[in-house]
C-alpha cells in the first residue's frame, strides 16, 4: 500500500495542471461507468435486469450515497481547518463512518421492506441492496477525496475516482460475463470497491504530511449541527432529481426503468462538463466571498453561467439534429431485439437534455449559496420542490408514461433553479447591507 501511495503522489511543480487533468479524467471515468454498465447489463442479462440495475445503481443506490456522503464535500473543501474554527480530517472521518453506517441500515431496511410488501422479488431486493452498498462505499471514499482537494491535491481525488472505477467496473463485468447473473456481479463490484478505497485513498492519506487527525470533544455534535441542513438539502435534491425515476419504478415495469435510464444519460454528461468548470473555481469563489470581493465573485459566476448556457444550447440543438440517429445507435449497441425501443422517445430525450442544462446551472447557484453559508435558503428551496415532485411525478408518469417522466424532471429542475436564483440574489443583497 505504501508503494501504491508513492506512485499516486505527485512531487513536481505543475500541481495546477495535474489537478485539472486528473479531475477531468476521474470525473469522466466515474460518470461514464454508469452509462457503460447500463448498456452492458441490458445487453448481457436482459431488459428487466437492466431496469433493476438502473433502480439499484442510479436511483436508490445514489440516494443512499447521499446519506453516507451527507452533502459535506462543499463544506469540507471550503473549511479552513481547526485553526480557523473549522474541523480536522479525523473529525470528518468519524462523522463519515457514522453516516455510512446509517446508509447501510437504510439500504437493508428498504430492501427488506420492499420484499416484505411484495413490491420487489427476492432477487431484485438483494440486487438493489448490493448496488446501494456499492454506492455507499463511494460515499465513504468521498471523505478522503474531499480532504485531498482541501489539501490542494485535487489530482489525487481524480486518480482515486479513475482507478477505483476501473477496478470495480472490471470486476463487475467479469462476473456478469461469467455468470450472466446480476447478483454475483454486484458482489464482485463491492469487493473491488473496498479494495480500491484501501489502495487509492487510505494508503495515500497516510503519506500526506498536513492531515490533522485530532478529534476534539463536542466536535462531532458540532459537525452534525452545522451540516444537518446541508445533508437534508442534498438528500432532497437527489430525490427531486430522481422523482421521475422513482415514479416509473412504482407505476411502470423494470424494463421501463431501464429504457428511461438510457435516455436520461445525457444529463450526466452536461452535469459532468459543467463541473469541470465549476469545481476548480470553488476555492477562488470562497476566497472572493470571504474577502468581500463581490465584483470578482459575480464575474466568475457570470463566465461559468455563460459556458453552461452555451453547452445546453449545443446539446439541445444536437438532439434536434442528431437525436434520432443517436438513439438508433444506442439500440444497435443494445443488440438484437431492441430495434425501435428508444427512437419513439426522441421528444422525451430532448426535454431531458434541456432539463440537464437547467440542473447544471442550478448547481452553480447551489455552490454559491453554500459558499455564502445560506443553508436555510437551500433547504427551503428543496422542501418546496420536493413537495411539488412527490405530488406531481406519480400522476404525470401514470398518465403519460416515459414522456411524462421527462416533462416532470425538466419542470422540477426549473423550479429548483429559480429558487436558488432568488436565494443568491438575497445573499448579495444581505452582503451589500452588511458592508454598508
Amino acid at each position: 500500500m505504501n508503494k501504491m501511495a508513492k506512485l499516486l503522489l505527485y512531487h513536481g511543480q505543475q500541481i495546477e495542471k495535474q489537478n485539472m487533468v486528473w479531475n477531468m479524467v476521474g470525473s469522466v471515468f466515474y460518470a461514464f461507468a454508469s452509462m457503460v454498465l447500463s448498456f452492458l447489463v441490458m445487453r448481457i442479462a436482459g431488459e428487466d435486469a437492466g431496469g433493476i440495475f438502473a433502480v439499484g445503481f442510479s436511483t436508490f443506490g445514489q440516494q443512499m450515497f447521499t446519506l453516507a456522503y451527507f452533502g459535506l464535500r462543499p463544506f469540507q473543501i471550503t473549511d479552513g481547518g481547526t485553526g480557523q474554527g473549522g474541523y480536522s480530517f479525523g473529525e470528518y472521518q468519524l462523522h463519515r463512518r457514522l453516516t455510512t453506517g446509517m446508509a447501510v441500515l437504510g439500504a437493508v431496511g428498504f430492501s427488506v421492506w420492499m420484499f416484505g410488501t411484495g413490491s420487489y422479488s427476492r432477487e431484485k431486493a438483494l440486487a438493489v441492496c448490493l448496488l446501494a452498498g456499492y454506492k455507499i462505499i463511494d460515499g465513504y471514499a468521498d471523505v478522503y477525496e474531499s480532504e485531498f482537494q482541501r489539501q490542494g491535491s485535487l489530482y489525487l481525488t481524480g486518480k482515486s475516482n479513475a482507478f477505483r472505477t476501473i477496478l470495480s467496473v472490471a470486476a463487475f463485468l467479469a462476473a456478469l460475463l461469467w455468470t450472466r447473473q446480476l447478483l454475483p456481479a454486484c458482489a464482485a463490484a463491492i469487493c473491488a470497491q473496498l479494495a480500491g478505497v484501501l489502495l487509492f485513498d487510505h494508503s495515500v492519506m497516510g503519506e500526506l504530511k498536513q492531515v490533522d487527525y485530532q478529534i476534539r470533544t463536542g466536535s462531532l455534535k458540532g459537525l452534525f449541527s452545522q451540516s444537518s441542513l446541508l445533508f437534508f438539502s442534498v438528500f432532497l435534491d437527489f430525490y427531486i432529481f430522481s422523482a421521475a425515476k422513482y415514479a416509473i419504478d412504482s407505476q411502470l415495469n423494470d424494463a421501463a426503468s431501464g429504457y428511461f435510464n438510457l435516455i436520461f444519460m445525457p444529463t450526466s454528461v452536461i452535469y459532468l462538463v459543467a463541473n469541470f468548470v465549476i469545481r476548480p473555481f470553488l476555492t477562488r469563489l470562497t476566497a472572493c466571498w470571504n474577502s468581500g470581493n463581490l465584483a470578482e465573485f459575480k464575474g466568475i459566476m457570470k463566465k461559468i453561467g455563460i459556458i453552461i448556457a452555451g453547452l445546453t444550447v449545443l446539446a439541445v440543438g444536437g438532439c434536434l439534429v442528431l437525436g434520432r440517429f443517436v438513439l438508433s445507435i444506442m439500440e444497435l449497441l443494445l443488440g438484437q431485439g431492441y430495434g425501435g425501443s428508444l427512437t419513439p422517445y426522441l421528444p422525451a430525450f430532448t426535454v431531458i437534455v434541456f432539463g440537464g442544462g437547467v440542473y447544471a446551472f442550478g448547481n452553480l447557484l447551489y455552490y454559491s449559496l453554500v459558499i455564502m453559508r445560506l443553508q436555510k435558503v437551500i433547504f427551503g428551496v428543496y422542501v418546496v420542490t420536493a413537495a411539488v415532485a412527490a405530488v406531481s411525478a406519480p400522476v404525470m408518469v401514470s398518465q403519460l408514461g416515459i414522456p411524462g417522466a421527462a416533462l416532470a424532471y425538466c419542470a422540477f429542475m426549473a423550479v429548483q433553479m429559480t429558487g436558488f436564483g432568488v436565494g443568491v440574489g438575497y445573499g448579495f443583497h444581505r452582503s451589500d447591507i452588511y458592508s454598508a
